[in-house]
C-alpha cells in the first residue's frame, strides 16, 4: 500500500513549451497539406458530360424555343413609298374641270375662237395651277338630249353631262350661249337645279375671229372664275392644312437606313405651299377653318335621327313620315356621294337640363328668352333619349322642341333666333305653338305644314354639317365641289397616315408588324395611286371612292391592336420578366462552365510545361 501511495503521489514531469509549439506546427502543416483524394478520370468525364449536356439543352433546345416563341414578326413595308406619299412626292393632285361650251348660234370657227379666247382669259385669272378649268366645244344636240334624259322628276340633274370631245372626265358645267336681239351688256344666269350656266349676249357682242379678246370671252371667264373661286379656296386650304413639315421628316431609305429630309428635296413643297397661300386669302381661310370645324368627317353612310321633344303631354304625334318624303328625301336622294338612314322619335315631358338657366320672360317684347351661353347645354343628355353613333357611320341629331303654352314664344336672347347648329352633332329648332283658340284642336298632332319650316331648317343644317359650300347657288355644283374637296381631304389624310406608320416602324424596331398590316398598307397605296390617276383624268366620283377605301385601310393598319399594344411595352418590362427566371438557372451553369474551362486551361498549360 505504501508503494502504491508513493507511486500515486509522484508528480508527472512538465512538458517543455518549445517542444509543445513544435508539435502544434507539425499538426497544422500536416492538416494543411492534406488534400481531397484525386478524382478519377471516369468522374471527371461524367462531370464534363453532365455540364455539357445542360449547355447542349440550353443552346440547341432552349434558345430555339425561346427565339421562336418570343420573336417579333415584322412584315416588310414599302417605307420609301409610304414616306413619298406623306411628303407629297408620289402624287401632286390636280383637278381639271371640264367645261362644255354650247354655242348653237355661232359658226364652228367663231365658236372655236371664242373657246380659245375664253381659255386664255381663264388662265390669266387663275392663280392656283392645281385647279384649272378646261373649255371644250360640244357636238351639236349632245348636251340637250342628255340633259333632258338625266333630269328626274324632282328637278335635279343627278348625272354629270358627258361629251365626246372632253375625254373620259366628268363634265362639271355646261355654258349655254343664247343670242338676244338688240344691244346691251352680257348677262349670265346659273340654273339652280342643274349644272348649266346660261349666258345671254346681244348681237353686237358676236366674237370676231380676228380679235384676240372680246367682252363676251372676258365676261364668261370672270363668271366661271367667280363660280369656282370657293372650290379653289377649299382645295387650297385642304392642301395647306395637310402639307408635311420638313423638320424631323424622314425622306429616303437606303440600305435599311432612314435619312432626314434635305432642303433640296423639300424646295418643291415650299414652292407649292407658296402657290397655295397666294390662292387663299386670310379672311377666306378663317371661313373655311370654321366650316371644317363645324362639319363632320366624310363617311359613306350617315344616320339621321329626328326627335320631337316637349315638356307637355301634347303634341303626342306628328306627320313626320310625309314631311320626310316631301322635304328631306329629295335632298338625300340627290346627295349621291353618301347613303342615309332616318329614324324618328317622340319624347313627352322633356325638361330642360339643370345645368342651364331657365328661360327668362321679357315683358317689353312679350317673349321668353334663352341666353346664348346656355345653347350648348340646351339638350338634356341625361334624360333625353338621343341616339348615339350607330354602326360605322356617324349619327346626326335634329331636335324639334315645342315649348309649353305658358312659356311661348321661346327665342334666343338678343338675336330672337329659333334654331341653331351644334357643330359635328346636329341642329335644334324651336316650334312655338299657336296660341289661337281655333288651333287648340290640332295641338295634339303636328301636321306636315306645321313642321315644314323646321324640316327646311334641318335640310339647311344637314348641308352645313356635311361640309357643303355656300356657293355657287346651284346644288349640283355644290355637290360636285363637295365631291372634289372630300376626295382631296381623304387622299391627304391617308397619305399622312402612311407617313406616320412608316416613321413609327423606323422609330420602334421592336414593334410587331403583322401580315394584315402589310396587306392594309398595300391596299392603301394601291387605292392612293388609283385616286391620283382618277383626279388627273377628271373622274372625281371614282377618285372619292378610291380615296375613301384608302383612308379606311390606312386607319385600319395604323390602329391595329397588336401594334398599339407593342408601342407601350418598354424594355424595363422585359428585364423584370427575364431576370427572376434566368438568374437562378444561369448562375450555376455559368460558374460550372467557367470551372471546366479553367481546368482545361490548367491541363493544357501543364502539358506544355511538362508538369
Amino acid at each position: 500500500m505504501a508503494d502504491a501511495t508513493e507511486v500515486a503521489e509522484t508528480p508527472e514531469p512538465l512538458e517543455d513549451p518549445a517542444s509543445s509549439g513544435d508539435t502544434l506546427v507539425e499538426i497544422k502543416q500536416s492538416t494543411a497539406s492534406k488534400k481531397p483524394p484525386p478524382e478519377s478520370a471516369h468522374d471527371i468525364r461524367v462531370r464534363t458530360l453532365v455540364i455539357s449536356s445542360f449547355w447542349a439543352i440550353v443552346i440547341f433546345l432552349g434558345l430555339p424555343i425561346w427565339w421562336w416563341t418570343t420573336s417579333i414578326h415584322r412584315s416588310r413595308l414599302p417605307l420609301q413609298e409610304m414616306l413619298e406619299w406623306a411628303d407629297g412626292k408620289a402624287c401632286r393632285p390636280t383637278f381639271p374641270l371640264q367645261i362644255i361650251v354650247d354655242a348653237p348660234s355661232l359658226s364652228e370657227n367663231e365658236a372655236q375662237h371664242l373657246v380659245r379666247t375664253t381659255q386664255h382669259a381663264l388662265d390669266d385669272l387663275n392663280e392656283f395651277s392645281a385647279h384649272h378649268l378646261r373649255l371644250n366645244l360640244h357636238e351639236p344636240h349632245t348636251i340637250f338630249n342628255q340633259s333632258l334624259s338625266n333630269q328626274n322628276q324632282d328637278g335635279f340633274n343627278h348625272n354629270y353631262l358627258q361629251d365626246k370631245s372632253c375625254g373620259p372626265g366628268e363634265v362639271a358645267l355646261t355654258v349655254r350661249l343664247n343670242q338676244v336681239e338688240g344691244t346691251g351688256s352680257v348677262n349670265a344666269e346659273l340654273q339652280p337645279h342643274s349644272s348649266i350656266l346660261d349666258v345671254f349676249y346681244p348681237t353686237n357682242q358676236v366674237v370676231s375671229t380676228s380679235s384676240s379678246s372680246s367682252v363676251l370671252a372676258n365676261t364668261i371667264a370672270s363668271k366661271l372664275q367667280e363660280l369656282f373661286a370657293e372650290e379653289q379656296a377649299s382645295i387650297a386650304y385642304a392642301l395647306i392644312s395637310n402639307q408635311p413639315h420638313s423638320n424631323g421628316q424622314f425622306s429616303s431609305i437606303g440600305g435599311g437606313q432612314v435619312t432626314p429630309s434635305s432642303p433640296s428635296n423639300s424646295s418643291p413643297i415650299r414652292e407649292q405651299r407658296s402657290s397655295l397661300s397666294r390662292a387663299l386669302s386670310p379672311g377666306l381661310a378663317d371661313k373655311l377653318a370654321r366650316r371644317t370645324t363645324r362639319s363632320l368627317k366624310y363617311a359613306p353612310t350617315y344616320h339621321i335621327t329626328i326627335s320631337l321633344f316637349t315638356p307637355m303631354s301634347t303634341p303626342s304625334s306628328w306627320d313626320i313620315d310625309s314631311a320626310i318624303d316631301e322635304y328631306l328625301s329629295p335632298l338625300l336622294a340627290s346627295f349621291s356621294i353618301s347613303n342615309f338612314t332616318v329614324d324618328t322619335q317622340v319624347q313627352l315631358y322633356a325638361t330642360f337640363s339643370p345645368s342651364i338657366q331657365q328661360p327668362e320672360h321679357d315683358p317689353n317684347l312679350g317673349i321668353w328668352t334663352l341666353r346664348k351661353e346656355d345653347l350648348s347645354g340646351f339638350v338634356n343628355a341625361a334624360e333625353w333619349p338621343l341616339s348615339p353613333s350607330i354602326g360605322e357611320g356617324p349619327t346626326l341629331n335634329f331636335v324639334l322642341y315645342v315649348p309649353s303654352e305658358q312659356m311661348s314664344p321661346l327665342m334666343v336672347k338678343d338675336s330672337h333666333a329659333i334654331s341653331w347648329l351644334v357643330p359635328q352633332w346636329g341642329g335644334i329648332t324651336i316650334l312655338n305653338p299657336s296660341l289661337e283658340p281655333e288651333a287648340s284642336k290640332s295641338r295634339s298632332n303636328l301636321s306636315k305644314e306645321a313642321i315644314r319650316p323646321a324640316m327646311l331648317t334641318f335640310s339647311h343644317q344637314l348641308l352645313s354639317l356635311l361640309g357643303a359650300p355656300e356657293s355657287p347657288s346651284s346644288f349640283p355644283l355644290q355637290l360636285q365641289t363637295l365631291t372634289r374637296v372630300r376626295a382631296a381631304s381623304l387622299l391627304l389624310s391617308a397619305s399622312s397616315t402612311m407617313g406616320s406608320l412608316a416613321r413609327l416602324t423606323v422609330a420602334l424596331p421592336s414593334i410587331a408588324i403583322p401580315e394584315n398590316v402589310a396587306i392594309a398598307v398595300d391596299t392603301t397605296l394601291s387605292h392612293l395611286r388609283a385616286t391620283c390617276v382618277s383626279l388627273t383624268e377628271g373622274r372625281f366620283n371614282d377618285a372619292l371612292e378610291h380615296a375613301r377605301v384608302a383612308e379606311a385601310e390606312a386607319e385600319k393598319g395604323f390602329f391595329d391592336k397588336s401594334m398599339v399594344g407593342q408601342v407601350y411595352f418598354p424594355d424595363e418590362h422585359k428585364v423584370a420578366v427575364y431576370l427572376p427566371l434566368l438568374g437562378p438557372v444561369g448562375v450555376p451553369l455559368v460558374m460550372s462552365a467557367l470551372k471546366e474551362i479553367r481546368r482545361y486551361w490548367k491541363a493544357w498549360r501543364g502539358r506544355r510545361t511538362g508538369h
